[in-house]
């Protein structure tokens, strides 16, 4: 194959100019990504039962569900939330393989099974099914900054003109808004009620009689007289719009008297729920957190809805303005970006290594041709496997210079020995070297594509990291292999000049050259008697490996484990809790004085506060909230989140009656925002929730001991005050009251009813009645509520209904079906996440009786799966390089010889790892599979060239010694470009420095320590190997001492 493109150079030229602009063209087409699609497909089932609490929620919505929905096809695991407020939202998630469309679809089916079983409200309400991703990828605010308009006037406004917009763009799954939402409130005045005889049933029938769109027909459409000349539609004032029109609704007519709707209550615009209010840097505000499906593109997505968002700003009013609160594709962007520089860093050093060695810039062009020939390759091959340029690709590109351009300086080395050591000519050179380097360059690439192909066919999250990168390396790795025998031969014999030709590099260049060959020769018969010394002390080196294997295992016992590292994403979620029964009031007036002291901390550019939602548990809560406190730019900053994150706790610490939690950003896209350990205690005995609560504080109280852990946290508080109502039914009965209206009369004097819907800036909006504030401040009040007897009396509710404290829950979760109790967290500081869920198993296992089980979820699942992949894969790694090797060299001994090399470099990643207290992680993991390969090269160059000695009749001795001699050169040429290509990664700082640290780390490390050790024992196995499975007696010339 050779010959031939040495014989036609053009040709091979063409070939290479063809893949790089295929390769080009195909990148200019590419989407990019942070990461591969590795958010498990996950559907939400949401409704609402107004009025009713989490238990009766739990009991008449979730349980009907999630018996329907549970063993749902590929379903992973399925978690849910019934609230105080009559919320209920159910989680399902699915194994990443499954088609996310399909799951909503099966899911759907499933719960329209169980509607038949639901509450009539919850059916009038509807159950929503959608696409759900755990991550919210941006935060954008509506504000007045002169405080013209007020929150709800903010939201209505962004309802009718641009949220609709924002929920079309490809990929939004959905648009949360945090704000009042706009009705028409009608305050009841139960006093003048009780005089007139009036109950909430007689209201709500009087505004549904007589607010109702109806069609009312035509006049003069066929059939008609024939002699009908015209023909009209018709229509009548159907549904009411203004307060105005509402108090005019007849509640009763008596003698010509007519009691109207506002002779008892106050009719005005106002917000649907008080609840949750957003707040932006001090002012009113409207905050849109935005959540995408799972398989959207990030940063596509995000772009095109800050065109939107963009396009509605020119229409808006004066003093109105969007603020884009937190972008978290600018952290992708930018770490993107940033890879991108330590490409050419890696490529300037690169060719510094190449220039160094070489000696002459002709023979330095041709491996710096071979780069972008076969990278750019790879991107054509991207768009046939479905890949993006993400983090993982574009890291294996950055590996990819220091392998790709390895094949090259090979087949170049071998051609410069021939010119220079033989006085050939350029193209004789190139056709002697062919013979010689085809085979190495060959077995080099298969072997590096066998460590990957294992890799390709794992599945789950982990499987998709290792996949796109090893994938990545395989195919630059085949088509550097091409081009090392087609376009890097051709251009040896095309530019190479014969010897005493050449140009001499002359100044300070040439000197450095000249020095450096001068050390390189007096270093390389310093290193062939040191080989010579190792062979013939091969059982101490044997020794020297078993004590090697050793440290390796001590090594990963005390390298902490992970699953990613910890990034500066720019945000921190903040949660922030009042003691459990704290008024919407007092937490929004402790909010505003914690929003204010975060303002003021190094970096912070904006804070946003929503008031009401208790991002722990994801319910609404009158006293909790949210701040989200987003940082500077990286450029115009010197801190990081990290530094920052304490100084909120700090600052919570202060504020006896607030309990402040700050969260590190997920690393990994869909894992969960609040703490990087997750995990449900299943209750499978069904006790109540009192003794959850018991058992939850014990695993806390138990945990909070453990030096593993920084904060943990449950989502159940039973200590939550409450009234229950029981109902006197005797009495009721006995007065003639029926008890539904005893019922209806709570609710909506208490929780507001919703009895009527009105059309106004072309939208459908909610009325809704409710007893006016001041009769609402206490439990005594009661005493203003009436029902009305069968017999026409007027009944006292506090006659009939008695009060009764209790605690419990204002929320309530299940997990597969059980109740459970969700505990999440975060490590302490210098632990990584692998020690802390160790400890908190083990706390599980303290304090848990037999009936409870546990399991985690989200990230803490992902990180368990890794942590047994990695093993499996390492291992299958290495059997499928023994297949190769064994099948290229037609022997089961010589793959020995090469594989005996691997431990030096599993040494090296475990101790850089260790000393600069890096993870263990799936990052690391990835690097350590990639140094198999790359040990394996090194040895392959001297195993090749040795049996070749071999068969040429030297002995096993001599063979290795010379074969070492003549490949120590190309040898270190290949590792160093290797190495210092990866340097840039292994001392990244700025966005994604965590990922690029990790990987870039391990493989330095290893490759440093696989070159500096490896030179020395690949000679050493080969001859213990061949003298210890050969049958034949080798002619051995031991060297003398």
């Amino acid at each position: 194959m050779a010959r031939f493109f040495i014989d036609r150079p053009v040709f091979a030229i063409v070939l290479a100019i063809l893949i790089s602009l295929l390769g080009t063209i195909a990148g200019f087409s590419l989407p990019i990504a942070q990461y591969p699609n590795i958010t498990k497909p996950r559907i939400s089932v949401s409704t609402n039962y107004v009025g009713a609490s989490a238990d009766v929620v739990e009991e008449a919505v979730a349980q009907a569900i999630e018996q329907k929905v549970n063993g749902v096809e590929n379903m992973l695991d399925m978690n849910s939330i019934s609230t105080s407020n009559g919320q209920y939202e159910l989680n399902v998630q699915f194994n990443l393989e499954k088609n996310a469309d399909i799951a909503s679809v099966e899911v759907q089916n499933r719960v329209s099974q169980a509607t038949s079983s639901m509450p009539s409200e919850v059916n009038a309400y509807g159950i929503t099914t959608a696409k759900k991703s755990a991550e919210t990828i941006m935060y954008f605010g509506l504000t007045s900054p002169n405080r013209t308009y007020d929150g709800m006037f903010l939201r209505t406004y962004a309802d009718a003109n641009f949220i609709d917009a924002v929920k079309r763009v490809k990929g939004v799954s959905t648009v949360q808004e945090f704000g009042p939402e706009y009705a028409m409130r009608v305050w009841l005045n139960p006093e003048k009620m009780a005089q007139l005889g009036v109950t909430v049933n007689d209201i709500a029938t009087a505004i549904k009689t007589q607010s109702v769109q109806a069609p009312v027909g035509s006049i003069g459409d066929r059939p008609t007289e024939a002699d009908q000349e015209k023909a009209y539609s018709a229509s009548a004032k159907g549904r009411l719009s203004s307060p105005e029109e509402f108090g005019n609704v007849i509640i009763r007519s008596q003698n010509g008297n007519n009691l109207k709707l506002k002779d008892i209550a106050e009719i005005k615009e106002g917000p649907r729920s008080d609840m949750v209010i957003g707040r932006l840097n001090g002012g009113d505000a409207v905050v849109f957190p935005v959540s995408l499906t799972s398989d959207a593109n990030a940063i596509e997505t995000v772009a095109k809805i800050r065109e939107v968002l963009k396009d509605a700003e020119e229409r808006f009013p004066e003093d109105m303005e969007i603020v884009i609160i937190q972008d978290n594709t600018q952290f992708i962007t930018e770490s993107l970006e940033k890879v991108a520089h330590t490409f050419f860093e890696a490529l300037v050093l690169v060719i510094l290594v190449v220039f160094m060695f070489l000696g002459s810039w002709r023979a330095t062009l041709i491996p710096l041709l071979a780069v972008p020939v076969s990278l750019l390759g790879t991107f054509a091959a991207f768009v046939i496997l479905g890949f993006t340029i993400n983090t993982l690709t574009a890291f294996a590109m950055i590996l990819a210079i220091g392998l790709v351009v390895d094949d090259a300086i090979v087949v170049v080395e071998a051609v410069e020995h021939h010119i220079q050591e033989n006085g050939m000519s350029p193209k004789e050179a190139t056709y002697r070297a062919m013979n010689e380097v085809s085979g190495p360059v060959v077995a080099i690439a298969f072997v590096l594509a066998a460590v990957f192909i294992p890799v390709a066919f794992t599945g789950g999250t982990v499987g998709e990291l290792y996949k796109q990168f090893a994938i990545t390396v395989s195919v630059s790795m085949m088509l550097s292999a091409v081009v090392a025998l087609s376009l890097t031969p051709a251009l040896c014999s095309l530019l190479l000049k014969k010897k005493g030709q050449e140009e001499e590099v002359k100044g300070f260049v040439g000197r450095a050259v000249k020095s450096f060959n001068d050390w390189f020769e007096r270093a390389l018969s310093k290193y062939v008697k040191n080989v010579e010394l190792c062979i013939r002390r091969a059982k101490l080196m044997l020794v020297g490996l078993v004590v090697l294997l050793i440290c390796i295992g001590a090594l990963s016992k005390i390298t902490p484990t992970g699953f990613v590292p910890t990034e500066d994403q720019g945000m921190t979620a903040v949660s922030f809790s009042m003691p459990e029964g704290a008024s919407s009031n007092r937490t929004i007036q402790v909010m505003n004085e914690l929003s204010a002291k975060a303002a003021k901390f190094p970096g912070v550019k904006n804070v946003m506060e929503v008031a009401g939602v208790d991002i722990l548990s994801s319910a609404q809560k009158s006293n909790a909230g949210l701040l989200v406190v987003s940082m500077e730019d990286y450029s115009k900053r010197d801190n990081s989140v990290q530094d920052i994150i304490p100084m909120i706790f700090g600052m919570g610490a202060q504020m006896p009656d607030a309990t402040v939690m700050a969260f590190q950003p997920p690393s990994l896209p869909g894992a969960s925002n609040t703490g990087t350990l997750s995990l449900y205690l299943m209750n499978l005995a069904g006790e109540d929730v009192e003794k959850m609560g018991e058992r939850a504080n014990a695993f806390l109280a138990k945990a909070m001991q453990r030096p593993e852990i920084g904060m943990v946290y449950t989502t159940l508080n039973t200590t939550t005050p409450m009234y229950e109502f029981d109902v006197d039914r005797e009495k009721a009965e006995s007065l003639n009251v029926p008890v539904a209206s005893v019922f209806t009369a709570l609710q909506t004097f208490l929780g507001g009813s919703e009895i009527n819907d009105i059309n106004s800036f072309g939208r459908t909006w909610k009325v809704i009645m409710q007893a006016d504030a001041q009769y609402r401040t206490g439990v005594n009040d009661m005493r203003y509520f009436y029902v009305r007897s069968n017999n026409g009396d007027m009944v006292p509710l506090n006659t009939l209904v008695t009060p009764k404290t209790r605690n419990s829950s204002v929320v309530m979760t299940r997990f597969n079906g059980a109740r459970a109790i969700k505990i999440a967290g975060d490590p302490a500081s210098g632990y990584s996440t692998g020690q802390a869920m160790t400890a908190l198993e083990e706390v599980a296992k303290e304090t848990l009786p037999s009936t409870y089980t546990f399991e985690w979820v989200d990230q803490s699942r992902d990180e368990i799966e890794a942590g047994s992949r990695s093993t499996q894969i390492f291992i299958i790694s290495l059997i499928f390089v023994f297949l190769c090797l064994a099948a290229l060299y037609e022997s089961w001994t010589i793959p020995l010889a090469v594989l005996l090399s691997v431990p030096c470099a599993v040494f090296g990643c475990f101790l850089s790892q260790y000393l600069r207290g890096q993870q263990n992680d799936v990052y690391m993991q990835i690097g350590l599979i990639t140094l198999i390969g790359l040990s394996a090269k090194n040895a392959i160059l001297i195993v090749e060239y040795a049996k070749m000695n071999m068969e040429k009749g030297m002995g096993v001795v001599e063979a290795a010694i010379e074969a070492s001699r003549l490949r120590l050169r190309p040898i270190l040429m290949t590792s160093f470009a290797f190495i210092l290509g990866c340097v840039p990664l292994a001392i990244a700082t700025g966005p994604g420095a965590g990922a690029r640290v990790s990987m870039g780390n391990a493989v330095v490390g290893g490759m440093t320590i696989a070159t500096g050790f490896g030179i020395f024992l690949i000679p050493v196995l080969f001859v213990v190997v061949e003298r210890f499975f050969s049958k034949k007696k080798h002619d051995e010339n031991q060297p003398q001492e």
